[in-house]
């Protein structure tokens, strides 16, 4: 297990190479020991870097294209932790990097993380290092990962969903953009506009892409809620299928309608329950 008396290790994330490097160079001037393992351009990047260097501290950028700092925070507190890790990897603390005051007033109120604001202070920054070297000298001392006064997992999600909101003022509704899927032995981060379909049965739900087939344990039912309805579209109790992918409907022998689906030669058979979707086919 990672802990504060061996260096401690550090991942930053943002999408601007200067201001990457001017975070890199204050930490250095206020934590000279600590090792910066990777850097990231994005949020997914992020998380394909968290799942492989297990820092004990990732830097989020909390607006970058794509996959947003809160978006992948929300993706990082999801990775597998403790026994579910060879090394006994116990999670990591998130800071966020914001030139939005309210963003990061909203978090550091709550205390389940820290922030700092662009550019990078030195003073600033030697405030935020004390806080996370405290809550990871308590990991140490107590042997689990939820440290002193730290909140539980869900106070982190109930404030990530809300920053999610603030970054949103139009009130727009936010939908799913991302799936957090198993593939193989690692965990790979699928735009939700490159899947294809999802297919559930009673334990996990089929993540079908034109290249890549991955599984998931959220079933249909939350992917319902969870993502854009004019996108995808419920053909069936366990079946969900990307709009955009649709090739054709065709009818087989007995009558019922298929979805043919581009770059992929599985037909997804439509239950009476939602042929009027494709009325007149």
């Amino acid at each position: 297990m990672n802990t504060p008396t061996a260096a401690t290790r550090a991942l930053i994330a943002d999408d601007e190479r200067l201001l990457r490097d001017q975070l890199r160079a204050r930490l250095a001037e206020v934590w000279p020991e600590l090792e910066i393992v990777a850097e990231a351009k994005n949020g997914s990047e992020a998380v394909e870097l968290t799942e492989q260097h297990h820092p004990d501290l990732v830097f989020l950028d909390i607006r970058m294209p794509g996959m947003t700092g809160v978006e992948a925070a929300r993706a990082i507190a999801q990775l597998p932790t403790d026994d579910d890790t060879p090394d006994q990897w116990p999670g990591c603390e998130i800071v966020f990097i914001t030139a939005y005051d309210q963003y990061a007033i909203e978090a550091f109120e709550q205390g389940v993380v820290d922030y700092v604001l662009k550019p990078a202070e030195r003073d600033r920054l030697a405030v935020t290092v004390a806080r996370v070297r405290k809550r990871l000298a308590q990991r140490a001392d107590q042997g689990h990962s939820a440290g002193g006064d730290d909140p539980p997992p869900a106070a982190m999600q109930q404030l990530l969903q809300k920053l999610a909101g603030h970054m949103n003022p139009q009130g727009a509704p936010q939908h799913l953009r991302w799936i957090q899927a198993t593939v193989g032995q690692t965990i790979q981060m699928i735009p939700v506009e490159d899947v294809l379909f999802f297919i559930s049965d009673e334990k996990y739900t089929r993540v079908q892409t034109a290249t890549l087939e991955a599984l998931i344990r959220k079933p249909i039912k939350e992917l319902v809620d969870e993502l854009d309805a004019d996108l995808f579209w419920q053909i069936h109790r366990s079946t969900l299928v990307n709009t955009k992918h649709i090739a054709g409907v065709t009818r087989d022998l007995r009558g019922r309608q298929l979805v043919g689906v581009k770059g992929h030669p599985e037909k997804l058979e439509v239950s009476r329950s939602f042929t009027g979707l494709f009325k007149g086919m």
